[in-house]
């Protein structure tokens, strides 16, 4: 049993955890005054209050949250040991998926380290840190990091606006400049201390390609280009014109960067992408490859209906500018809306648009991004192909 404080759930809730999730929401749990008064961030145990008396093992446990317990380990000793066998498990389904040293290492949940997550550039990690519960371990987690992985440099990307829920202030610590990310043969450049998120999105590796696959010969437009993702694997993979739209100027300049070493032809357009969608529909341009990967239109659950909306709009204008006979990705990053609804709005879109299409391939993120079988929120990413009529 726990040498930390018990937590127990209420008679009758904590259906998901009790199934096996790791979130246990603050309104299952019995909170009286003493349980609120712990500092977040606090080890706890975790029982039910009920006949059963199932023990659900250790978490950390934030009264400021509406996720108040997120459970990642049996009891036992939360130390830099603790996060070796962690690091060190997912460091080897790493090295079985890929040859070089870039990608997803941890993926929160996915990895069983909720509040957590690890991107690899060779020798430069970027870590960032969500919940109060992990921040609290950072010392131990960062000491098992470079037992296990040994990078040369670390930043910690510990801006995102999630951590305003769990009661932490914003900040960055480390600075690498440029650096160069290797994927699927193309060479890329990002900046992990201020770009998006870690600085890049290895959770479309795989749609990258698949989409290269198709682009030989092609017109492709990439909108949401970002730092030139779809776009440069097109241009690699042969596509005959490249066109690549986004709002970033410092994206768009790695991205023209990137270009360059590649040597890679293609046009990049600052703009609203929608404004710039509206105008190429207009005038009547055409691409044989059209990708719209934009940020996430659902950042939360109210956002929802305003969000399928947006996503049924760029479904309709982007398949105004696809060709006949062309190939369209919508993706989405938002995990509030599920595959299902992402799906209808798409098909929404198509329709307005008056065009008839088949849906050729349906995916999320790649394998560095693993699912956590009981919390279909860590399966986020959807992506949607569809071969235009």
């Amino acid at each position: 049993m726990s040498n930390h404080p018990v937590l127990r759930l209420k008679p009758r809730e904590g259906r998901r955890a009790r199934a096996g999730a790791p979130w246990v929401f603050a309104n299952e749990l019995v909170l009286d005054a003493k349980v609120k008064a712990l500092k977040p961030g606090t080890l706890v145990g975790l029982t039910s209050d009920d006949k059963e008396k199932k023990d659900f093992g250790l978490g950390y446990f934030n009264p400021k949250s509406l996720i108040a317990v997120r459970l990642f380990a049996a009891y036992g000793t939360i130390d830099q040991g603790f996060f070796e066998k962690r690091l060190a498990r997912a460091l080897a389904l790493r090295q079985s998926l890929y040859d070089r040293p870039y990608y997803r290492l941890v993926h929160a949940e996915g990895d069983l380290l909720p509040g957590l997550t690890i991107d690899r550039f060779g020798d430069v990690c970027t870590v960032q840190i969500t919940t109060a519960g992990m921040e609290a371990l950072t010392e131990p987690l960062l000491a098992a990091l470079d037992s296990v992985v040994a990078p040369k440099h670390v930043v910690l990307r510990n801006d995102t606006p999630s951590r305003v829920l769990e009661g932490l202030e914003s900040y960055v610590k480390g600075d690498v400049g440029r650096i160069e990310v290797e994927e699927n043969g193309v060479t890329y450049f990002a900046e992990p201390s201020s770009g998006q998120k870690t600085g890049w999105y290895y959770d479309q590796r795989d749609n990258r390609a698949f989409m290269a696959r198709l682009a030989k010969d092609k017109r492709v437009l990439d909108a949401y280009c970002y730092t030139g993702g779809f776009a440069l694997a097109a241009g690699k993979a042969g596509a005959a014109e490249v066109t690549a739209i986004d709002s970033s100027a410092p994206a768009l300049a790695l991205a023209k960067d990137a270009a360059a070493a590649n040597g890679i032809e293609a046009s990049f357009i600052k703009a609203d992408v929608f404004e710039e969608l509206e105008k190429l529909g207009g005038s009547g341009k055409k691409f044989d490859i059209v990708i719209a990967d934009p940020p996430p239109f659902v950042r939360s659950k109210k956002d929802l209906e305003a969000g399928a909306r947006a996503y049924r709009k760029l479904a309709r204008m982007a398949a105004q500018v696809t060709a006949k006979d062309g190939f369209l990705l919508i993706a989405s990053c938002s995990h509030n809306i599920p595959m299902e609804r992402f799906a209808q709005e798409c098909a929404a879109g198509l329709q307005r648009a008056s065009r008839k299409a088949s849906l050729i391939h349906q995916s999320g993120a790649g394998a560095d991004h693993p699912v956590h079988p009981m919390l279909s929120e860590t399966a986020y990413l959807k992506a949607l192909v569809y071969a235009m009529s």
